[in-house]
């Protein structure tokens, strides 16, 4: 499952735009611990929000830092796991991301928050 931590923070009116870190690292957190029917999330962060959780695998969560926009970092994962075979949820509600996200089963970020 690849997280577009942007668009899932970002869904819901609840301040993060007052403190980004601090919504990726209860995002983060919140991942940690869900019991969710995939194995392996990755959460991708850009800009400010990189700050709230260090890059790299933490359980079963890696947390992948855009060094641009996060949009391309998403599709460079997806594009990844669908070469290796890998079935692929993409949790965003950005439909041109998901246009560019072949191979991968979209979600919205209603259905993860309401997961977690």
């Amino acid at each position: 499952m690849v997280v577009d931590g942007a668009n899932v923070v970002g869904s819901r009116p609840d301040g993060w735009w007052k403190d980004r870190a601090g919504a990726a690292r209860r995002l983060h957190e919140a991942l940690l611990v869900a019991d969710l029917p995939h194995d392996k999330i990755v959460l991708v962060l850009e800009g400010q929000a990189k700050g709230g959780v260090r890059a790299g695998k933490d359980a079963h969560v890696r947390t992948v830092h855009a060094p641009k926009d996060g949009d391309a970092a998403i599709v460079d994962v997806v594009r990844e796991a669908v070469t290796k075979g890998d079935r692929v949820t993409l949790v965003t509600a950005d439909r041109m991301l998901q246009a560019r996200c072949g191979g991968a089963t979209a979600l919205g970020p209603s259905w993860l928050l309401d997961q977690i």
